[in-house]
């Protein structure tokens, strides 16, 4: 069975949704995202890459959702509630802060009362979408009845960790399950709502990409967050002891990004659990990802071959050991149910052989990062003439720091090596990488926003191994108006045979 899903020649832009410019405190699914589509079919990309889409916790982290299946309240558009009537326009007092970087609490104060009046509305409505509202309930009642009871038992107790509450609910009594259900039903009920309006948003962004040929890259964390509505809801599929705490925890040992490795802090998988269940959450989680996405990018994936297994109650990631997982297995399922699967493996860290042979075996192409080409030789696996053409070449990602950034911060020998390789004087080292990444083999080559614009450090995303701070950076307006760089990214794209 053939299982390689032959890419095109294309390229595109790393910017998560929430990085959008917009007047309500964080980018959403709103006008500014879809004027960005427009962005995108202007400077000739024809990919869109986003960081996952669900709900944040502590942290403010899309690698650490709430949920697996959930979608992020926050990215609602509240513009688009006006437009649908749910939403009066001047209801809409902008946020106070209304650009610059995203501040959580704010946008949280400000979006709730909102969306709560919008619910009240659709309560008193019988046209087409509370028809569609109750249609979308019942399809994804297999993960939202347990994600709107966890999300409106976590409101009761003011925003703790599952881990945290009363006995009876940490552990699923029955008895007392049924009475919070009652309990809680308008509020289970809104969260209910949150969700389809969530998901039909992006289904209209979505659908008007595709309409301007612009496929969407989505992302998957290989790990679920410990306060989460899954492992509240199935404690049996993760490494839990007796009384529901976890006994080990996921990281990655000493690397690039840190000397004591990064302790991530996630419940691991109880992979003997999946197995007797034949893959079936894992199933029904792709399932969904591929009605949101063209395209996904699986973070970690080299946590299906091995993962990181670390104490718990360590400080650091540095006494974990390597332990076996069920990649084959469960990528020989997922084939079996959905057929070959468009996926971009994040094959970053430490590759073994038998990770490399899981790749192929999948036929999923890893990642090319040209920031890490620069520092060992002629050797180095991230320099472009070692590449092969079944990849996707970034100047960076979403945990690496801008191209100006790094730049600014590396040594002399290695800045000293980029410049020679690349032919640069350095002025201009963003395009110098943004050349480089188009011209290469790689049939994708995808660029963060932030190495477009030539930004610095202050525009990076995130840092590993921190948990302030991260998340903020947006794009403004006038950034995304600049046609001076709409035409020099598409005058390259064209050049070396990406255009859209």
């Amino acid at each position: 069975m053939n299982r390689k899903v032959a890419f095109s020649r294309a390229s595109g832009v790393l910017l998560h949704p929430t990085s959008l410019p917009g007047r309500h405190g964080i980018g959403d699914f709103g006008p500014s995202a879809f004027r960005f589509v427009d962005w995108l079919l202007e400077s000739g990309q024809s990919l869109w890459q986003v960081c996952p889409l669900g709900p944040t916790g502590y942290g403010d982290s899309p690698y650490q959702c709430l949920s697996a299946f959930a979608g992020n309240p926050l990215m609602i558009s509240l513009d688009q509630l006006v437009a649908d009537g749910l939403l009066l326009s001047g209801e809409l007092a902008p946020a106070e802060q209304t650009d610059g970087p995203v501040d959580y609490g704010a946008v949280i104060a400000h979006h709730t009362p909102l969306l709560e009046r919008a619910w009240q509305r659709l309560l008193g409505l019988t046209d087409v979408r509370a028809t569609r509202f109750a249609r979308f309930v019942r399809n994804a009642a297999g993960w939202l009845e347990d994600y709107a009871l966890f999300a409106a038992l976590k409101e009761e107790a003011g925003g703790a960790p599952w881990y945290e509450w009363e006995s009876d609910l940490r552990g699923r009594d029955p008895g007392t399950l049924a009475r919070a259900r009652t309990r809680l039903a308008d509020r289970m009920q809104f969260h209910r709502f949150v969700q389809f309006t969530f998901f039909d948003q992006w289904a209209g962004l979505r659908a008007y990409a595709r309409r301007n040929g612009v496929s969407i890259i989505g992302d998957m964390p290989i790990f679920v967050a410990h306060d989460s509505a899954e492992c509240w809801a199935r404690p049996e599929l993760f490494q839990f002891d007796d009384d529901l705490w976890p006994t080990a925890v996921a990281g990655v040992p000493p690397d690039y990004f840190s000397d004591t490795g990064q302790l991530w802090g996630n419940p691991l998988y109880r992979w003997e659990s999946h197995r007797t269940e034949g893959f079936r959450w894992w199933i029904e989680l792709f399932r969904t990802r591929f009605t949101l996405f063209d395209a996904l990018r699986v973070d970690h994936f080299r946590g299906f071959e091995a993962y990181w297994r670390v104490p718990w109650g360590s400080r650091t990631a540095e006494n974990g050991e390597w332990v076996p997982a069920p990649g084959k297995e469960l990528f020989d399922r997922v084939f079996e149910e959905l057929g070959p699967v468009p996926i971009i493996a994040e094959d970053l860290g430490v590759i073994t052989p038998a990770v490399v042979e899981l790749m192929d075996h999948c036929g999923f192409p890893g990642m090319k990062i040209l920031q890490f080409a620069f520092d060992s030789g002629d050797t180095n696996e991230y320099l472009p003439h070692t590449f092969d053409s079944h990849s996707v070449v970034y100047t960076g990602t979403h945990d690496n720091d801008t191209v100006h950034g790094w730049y600014a911060g590396a040594s002399p020998g290695d800045r000293e090596h980029a410049r020679a390789y690349l032919n640069s004087s350095g002025e201009e080292i963003h395009w110098d990488f943004i050349r480089t990444a188009l011209a290469s083999v790689s049939r994708l080559a995808v660029v963060p926003m932030q190495d477009v614009l030539g930004l610095g450090t202050d525009a990076r995303m995130n840092v590993p191994g921190t948990t302030g701070g991260n998340w903020r950076w947006r794009i403004t307006g006038d950034q995304l108006a600049d046609t001076a760089t709409v035409r020099r990214l598409r005058s390259l794209t064209e050049l070396y045979g990406r255009l859209a």
